[in-house]
């Protein structure tokens, strides 16, 4: 670090590094974008112009210019690049899913723990102040039979993700599955299996969940779904009564909160996080689970 500046390299230029990261790493009191690095040099710099950072032509000079990296690519991009990230001592700010398979999230679970360097995921939705309440308010009560999702967005029908190949290929389980599974995986206990998956036309998600203490929670996901605002309710159930959530919100906010964390957990030397690598890993697990069932089915 330099002095108490943590030195962050960006690495992708798409609509989240424009968006989120660029401008929230800039504008985080202990956090300086210093380089950003992407496959589209323009784009980089585009990127780069946001957050007052320089591009760089490979990933190695990146490396040897910070002390973290987030990233903002695809999963199967990210696995391979965040190994060597650790490897090299950098400390990391992941996107989910962290990687296209289990293998391969295991891999970085792996360098992380080796490097002993700080690593968080981008879900991004358990940092906002009102999931926090609403998770307080769940584990007080306590004693819910079980829960329910449903995200319904016209996230890829917008022309902003064109180039976006992997949401495209992998829908709404690949990207708002992992948001989906982690808030009710933390509602209602660790999810244990997969019960039901079923995919309809138009990438429409039907999945039941199995969790700790035979509960079981029901979701549905689209991102084909012209919903204006995106739907993002999650609820517990139970003798209790049912309780509520709207997951919507200011990313750069929730952006914002995440940085504190990830300083503060470098400041601790402290690796150890909830929204860890490890948290990845088990994400990455429930999605091979609705890969399975769907197979299976």
């Amino acid at each position: 670090m330099s002095g108490d500046t943590l030195r962050v390299g960006l690495v992708g230029a798409g609509p989240w590094a424009h968006k989120v990261h660029a401008p929230g790493i800039a504008a985080h009191p202990r956090t300086e974008l210093v380089a950003v690095w992407a496959r589209r040099a323009e784009a980089a710099a585009e990127v780069a112009r946001v957050g007052g950072a320089t591009t760089v032509a490979s990933f190695d000079e990146l490396l040897g210019q910070v002390d973290a990296v987030a990233f903002a690519v695809p999963p199967s991009v990210q696995a391979p690049l965040a190994v060597q990230a650790a490897q090299a001592g950098k400390h990391l700010v992941l996107e989910k899913p962290v990687a296209p398979s289990v293998a391969d999230a295991a891999a970085i679970v792996d360098a992380v723990e080796r490097a002993g360097v700080v690593s968080t995921i981008m879900l991004t939705f358990r940092y906002a102040a009102g999931t926090r309440q609403w998770l307080d308010e769940v584990h007080r009560i306590g004693g819910w039979a079980g829960g329910l999702a449903r995200w319904f967005s016209g996230t890829l029908l917008d022309t902003k993700y064109e180039r976006s190949q992997w949401r495209h290929e992998g829908g709404a389980l690949a990207d708002i599955g992992p948001h989906v599974f982690d808030l009710l995986d933390a509602a209602l206990g660790r999810i244990t299996s997969v019960e039901h998956a079923r995919l309809t036309s138009p990438g429409l998600w039907h999945i039941l969940l199995g969790h700790d203490g035979g509960r079981l929670s029901t979701t549905t996901l689209s991102m084909h779904t012209p919903a204006q605002p995106a739907i993002t309710d999650f609820a517990v159930h139970g003798p209790h009564g049912f309780l509520a959530y709207d997951a919507s919100g200011d990313a750069t906010e929730r952006y914002a909160v995440l940085l504190d964390d990830f300083v503060g957990l470098v400041d601790a030397t402290t690796t150890e996080h909830p929204l860890d690598v490890r948290r990845g890993l088990h994400i990455q697990r429930v999605l091979g689970l609705v890969s399975d069932q769907l197979a299976g089915g």
